[in-house]
């Protein structure tokens, strides 16, 4: 419960980092978010492109996975191993690891495609390297789950990228892994909370 806390904390005090570093550019979070929705057809094309992302990105995930050999046998003492601390094993772990994913989709995103996408972009002046720079980043970022999760990982955060760029706005990637996030966690909840 206090793991969570704390990730909860360092996303929060990164994104007020980035979120400095931005101001004294004169450019706002709502900028880098993309505003605000116009209407509510704006907000559910967001739904939408979120939900169809994470069907495409979980299906590629779990080909490279497997590729990897993260399915194989042993994965489930593996994911524990590697997890542990993050696999929610109350209702109320739950309930806070729900809340570490809706922070992570936002603050991750803001941190990631946000920032470090544009930050690379102006220094590369190449989209495509800058895609690939942040979803290195990323990928070891998460680099406690080992090196074959950080490698699938990483191509997720390359995708995450390319959504960012295909779209020009956060929103449906903050939406898609906030949700990929949760579901997630629900899910090793209910394999592993007995």
């Amino acid at each position: 419960m206090l793991y969570y806390s704390e990730i909860i904390v360092w996303e929060w005090l990164l994104v007020g980092y980035v979120f400095l570093g931005i101001r004294k550019r004169g450019v706002t979070l709502r900028d880098l978010i993309d505003g605000r929705w116009r209407s509510g057809w704006d907000l559910l094309r967001d739904i939408g492109i979120a939900i169809g992302f994470w069907v495409v990105s979980i299906t590629v995930l779990s080909l490279l996975g497997h590729a990897l050999g993260l399915g194989g046998a042993g994965a489930e003492t593996d994911i524990k191993n590697k997890l542990g601390a993050l696999i929610p094993s109350t209702r109320f772990e739950l309930l806070l690891f729900v809340l570490v994913s809706l922070t992570a989709g936002f603050c991750e995103e803001v941190m990631f495609r946000g920032y470090l996408q544009r930050q690379f972009a102006a220094l590369t002046k190449v989209d495509s390297i800058a895609i690939i720079l942040q979803a290195i980043v990323f990928g070891l970022g998460h680099g406690y789950e080992g090196y074959a999760r950080m490698i699938v990982i990483g191509v997720y955060g390359a995708m995450f990228g390319i959504l960012v760029f295909w779209r020009k706005s956060l929103r449906p990637g903050m939406m898609s892994h906030a949700m990929h996030d949760a579901l997630s966690g629900f899910f090793l909840y209910l394999h592993f909370a007995r």
